[in-house]
Formats: C-alpha cells, sequence, structure tokens
C-alpha cells in the first residue's frame, strides 16, 4: 500500500486500515523507527485499559476458555 506525502509532511492513512484498527478522526499515532524501517502504532485513547484488557477485542479469552471446557469434558 503506497501513499504520498505532501509538502507539508502530511500523509494519508487507507480507508481500510482506518476501519480495521477503529480509527477516528482526531486518533494519536505513534511513529517508531530502528534505523532502517519505520513502524506507526495507533495510540489507544486509555492505554492502561489497553493493556489490562488486551484480549476483549480479539475474543481470545473466550476462545482459551471454551478450549479448557472442552478439555475438561473430554477427560
Amino acid at each position: 500500500m503506497e501513499t504520498t506525502l505532501t509538502d507539508r509532511g502530511q500523509t494519508a492513512v487507507p480507508a481500510f486500515i482506518r476501519r480495521r484498527f477503529g480509527m477516528k478522526p482526531g486518533q494519536k499515532l505513534e511513529w517508531v523507527e530502528d534505523g532502517k524501517l519505520i513502524f506507526v502504532h495507533p495510540v489507544p485513547k486509555d492505554p492502561i485499559e489497553a493493556f489490562r484488557h488486551p484480549s476483549r477485542k480479539t475474543g481470545l479469552l473466550k476462545a482459551l476458555l471454551r478450549s479448557r471446557r472442552e478439555d475438561a469434558a473430554r477427560g
């Protein structure tokens, strides 16, 4: 995916990425570089809440608990 940098140093975040990550106007982004690559991360509105409950949006906790129930039922 390519975007263009303007004279003012601005670029656009593609719509499918904004939708996938639930990004809205005013969303803060963190730019991280390692000397060769640049990474852009959306900054959550409440970083502490996002850190405490990272599996809420992904459904990982429900999948883990379901798997454990199935394992317990088998044996």
